[in-house]
């Protein structure tokens, strides 16, 4: 479903991915493991093409389409989303706004008010949000868990099809972690979209069980293998991977 195929990435003239491949199938959950800095969240953001980054050479193929040369709007219109580390805040827009215009865009059916009402409230419960979050300015004045919270509650509004989890353990008390990863696996369990993880820490793992996990540093990918990778990082951390890729598929 999703191929990336030997991806060169740069952010002001400086190297970020390094000729990257990454072969996602349909369904599948995938994380993507490194240090800070390592090119992990570039990656999302090259996925959603930020025009922030040049990408020099490579593919990026999702059913068939080549992403590089679609924009943004055209790739969410294609059910890819992404759930920012750190949301941003939108003032004069609230989420019932936003979500109804997003939704007419890819409809070809008026939206009923009723029911997308209704499906709004039943998601803010589920959530532990305030049901008047429907009518916030889009993260203003919301806590760090509560933006992530109301990431969620469009995801589970717009039914996106391929999610990219941008470091989304980042800033969470456990509480919170619990709410957010128990959503994403009661999402999976639904639609089963394909999912990639970004993340330095296995405690997210715990809770969202990835079928791959993978190493990047200085921007290639230099280790695979399952889920037992995830906890190799965890008791060795880091420099148990080196550039040549000691330790692939361990």
């Amino acid at each position: 479903m999703l191929q990336i195929k030997n991806l060169t990435v740069k952010v002001n003239e400086k190297v970020i991915l390094d000729n990257l491949s990454l072969d996602i199938k349909e369904g599948e959950i995938h994380a993507l493991m490194g240090q800070n800095g390592t090119g992990k969240s570039t990656l999302c953001r090259v996925l959603m093409h930020d025009p922030e980054y040049e990408i020099v050479s490579g593919e990026i193929l999702y059913n068939g389409q080549d992403l590089v040369k679609l924009n943004t709007t055209e790739i969410a219109r294609a059910k890819v989303f992404m759930l920012s580390q750190n949301p941003i805040a939108i003032e004069g827009v609230t989420n019932a706004e936003m979500l109804r215009t997003a939704l007419s865009e890819v409809s070809d059916e008026p939206i009923n008010i009723f029911k997308f009402n209704q499906k709004l409230e039943e998601i803010c419960t589920s959530l532990e949000l305030p049901i008047e979050f429907i009518h916030r300015e889009i993260n203003v004045g919301m806590s760090g868990g509560e933006r992530k919270k109301n990431e969620l509650l469009h995801m589970w509004m717009l039914e996106p099809q391929v999610l990219l989890l941008d470091e989304i353990d980042s800033g969470l008390d456990v509480d919170a972690l619990k709410i957010v990863a128990t959503s994403i696996n009661k999402y999976y369990e639904k639609f089963k979209p394909t999912i990639l993880i970004i993340t330095h820490h296995n405690k997210l793992l715990e809770y969202i069980k990835p079928k791959y996990v993978h190493v990047i540093k200085s921007g290639k990918i230099v280790a695979s293998g399952d889920s037992s990778l995830a906890k190799k990082i965890e008791n060795e951390g880091f420099k148990a991977f080196n550039i040549n890729g000691l330790g692939n598929n361990e």
